[in-house]
């Protein structure tokens, strides 16, 4: 099997995304928005969800970058 995560789903993969998309997580739902950033880890606004660093997690519910899903607009 090439790809393992089901449609919508980041799993690292960012080709597939320009740096205005957002992202929800699929355990809490928790929204990243990149225009707000995240402030409770000092993410400044305008940061892309491809820029955050590896180690970032949602700040809901500790679910891994990977665990986020890719938002329509």
């Amino acid at each position: 099997m090439s790809d393992h995560f089901f449609s919508g789903s980041y799993g690292g993969d960012a080709s597939k995304v320009t740096p205005e998309t957002r992202f929800e997580c699929k355990i809490c739902w928790w929204v990243y928005d990149p225009a707000q950033g995240d402030e409770s880890r000092q993410i400044a606004p305008g940061t892309a969800f491809t820029s955050l660093p590896w180690d970032w997690s949602c700040p809901n519910c500790s679910g891994a970058k990977t665990d986020f899903m890719v938002l329509e607009p």
